[in-house]
């Protein structure tokens, strides 16, 4: 018999509607996947290289299950450029992918008689890992008339003595939301009054910004560094979807505690990858600029046609790489319209109620696809409509 623990544990529905899609490749079927949150860009060659050159280099052993320390202070260095803070090598851990941080923090926060905040609709795996660990998942709603940003006085409102932990998106996934200075400011503030309350700040999107957006890291708030967990990458920022390399900063008394578990959950990380992200930190940068702009001409496009679809209404997404409209008008639900749009129109999205209860009415597109393939998938969805 399973662990009862087992029934509270959800999934990812991106990757089940990828496998619906390549069934339906595997018939005969043209497919447009436009739901899939991957990068069409391959992994830049500086990056390759390192890998290769560090396998015949002979690293092909374990390393600390922190991370080897010349990734961990290259990290340090990279977050000290694009953010001014100082962040100690020690503080840093090194994991296979933002996903493992997350089950990292719920596991050493997380159990019954707790609760977690977080966004709502938001990454499905917050709440399943929540859900996981035994503590309530309490939903921050974000909503579309507030560009998809949390407001700081409705998170402070539901924070009681049963609250362990708050997570944080910006750019956000699924809405491509950025969060304004001012509700962090505010919501900082806002936190003195409840100083055992952890904050979870997922950045894995903090270099997909358009229209000139800051990209508020909550590093820069020294007043919260002692209770302050970043989530980052090379997923998506360097097209290393594949890799599994993702980072975490954690705060000095809880660090040790997170590296324990990643001694008995993965031992380390991939050992030649962790090389491969050295190069990305300290390499060429240019190949993510390329990427973003690519991404931003995209997004222009993909808004839009999505806004000449009958029954859709799209606002503009500050960042990440994602499309979050509006399509009460439609008359479908999220589910129906998904289903309806990968059988009849061959185009694969992402259902909003994936994402949680506030997604309903929504879909996601991802435009890290080409913008050929995005005219096509319109086209076809206006012909199924």
């Amino acid at each position: 018999m399973l662990a009862e623990r087992m029934n509270h544990l959800g999934t990812e529905t991106a990757f089940e509607v990828l496998a619906r899609a390549n069934a339906l490749e595997a018939e005969g079927r043209q497919i447009i996947n436009l739901g899939i949150g991957q990068p069409d860009f391959k992994t830049p060659g500086h990056i390759v290289e390192a890998a290769i050159k560090a396998l015949k280099d002979g690293h092909h052993g374990y390393t600390p299950a922190s991370g080897i320390p010349s990734l961990r202070q290259a990290i340090s260095d990279d977050l000290e450029n694009r953010h001014g803070v100082e962040i100690e090598p020690n503080r840093i851990l090194a994991v296979p992918g933002g996903k493992v941080t997350m089950f990292l923090a719920m596991m050493l926060y997380g159990e019954a008689g707790c609760e977690i905040l977080y966004p709502n609709p938001g990454f499905p795996i917050y709440e399943s890992t929540i859900r996981f660990s035994g503590a309530k998942p309490v939903p921050i709603p974000l909503r579309e008339e507030n560009g998809f940003a949390f407001s700081a006085e409705e998170v402070l409102s539901k924070i009681n003595e049963k609250t362990r932990l708050i997570i944080l998106n910006s750019p956000a996934n699924p809405t491509g939301g950025v969060v304004p200075r001012v509700e962090f400011d505010s919501l900082i503030q806002g936190l003195e009054r409840w100083p055992n309350v952890a904050i979870m700040s997922d950045e894995i999107y903090g270099q997909m910004l358009y229209d000139n957006q800051e990209h508020i890291s909550l590093l820069k708030y020294a007043e919260i560094s002692d209770r302050l967990i970043l989530l980052d990458g090379w997923s998506k920022t360097y097209a290393m979807t594949g890799w599994r390399l993702g980072y975490s900063v954690w705060p000095k008394t809880v660090v040790s505690h997170a590296e324990k578990l990643c001694v008995n959950i993965h031992s380390c990380v991939n050992a030649s990858a962790q090389f491969a992200g050295i190069a990305a930190l300290k390499g060429d940068q240019s190949p993510v600029k390329k990427m973003v702009s690519a991404f931003d001409e995209r997004r222009a496009v993909i808004v839009d046609q999505l806004n000449q679809l009958p029954g859709f209404n799209c606002i503009q997404p500050g960042g990440a790489f994602y499309a979050f409209p509006n399509i009460k008008e439609t008359g479908m639900t999220s589910d129906e319209l998904q289903k309806k749009l990968l059988e009849e129109a061959g185009v694969a999205v992402i259902s909003g109620t994936s994402f949680g209860e506030y997604g309903e009415g929504y879909l996601r597109f991802s435009y890290a696809n080409s913008t050929d393939n995005i005219l096509k998938a319109v086209a076809s969805i206006k012909s199924c409509l």
